[in-house]
């Protein structure tokens, strides 16, 4: 059965850093594009970072460039958000999906397969 697990989050203070991992099951990662996303309360889901099919390239959003990093590891199926200098508008629900378009994107409809979410906090 296919299936995304994030994991990874919690509370961390101002300033701090977290590693969340998506790792998937039944299929190969690699084969895909690979996107985080992150929903707080009363906003829209918004895409964080994004990995294309084959490491064929990345982005990331104005807010978390130069502080977030995406990469894969293909050895243990699994696609990793290294989150750095967090800040408190950081703070939401994180979900990694895959999609089935070579390259990447940043807008949820690219998406078809969807992990559950993971809680990032950031707060003093």
């Amino acid at each position: 059965q296919e299936q995304l697990v994030e994991s990874g989050g919690g509370l961390v203070q101002p300033g701090g850093s977290l590693r969340l991992s998506c790792t998937a099951s039944g299929y190969t990662l690699d084969y895909y594009a690979i996107g985080w996303f992150r929903q707080a309360p009363g906003k829209e889901r918004e895409g964080v970072s994004c990995i294309s099919s084959s490491d064929a390239g990345a982005d990331y959003a104005d807010s978390v460039k130069g502080r977030f990093t995406i990469s894969r590891d293909s050895a243990k199926n699994t696609v990793y958000l290294q989150m750095n200098s967090l800040k408190p508008d950081d703070t939401a629900v994180y979900f990694c999906a895959s999609g089935s378009s070579y390259f990447c994107e940043l807008h949820p409809q690219g998406y078809q397969f969807w992990g559950q979410g993971t809680q990032v906090t950031v707060s003093s």
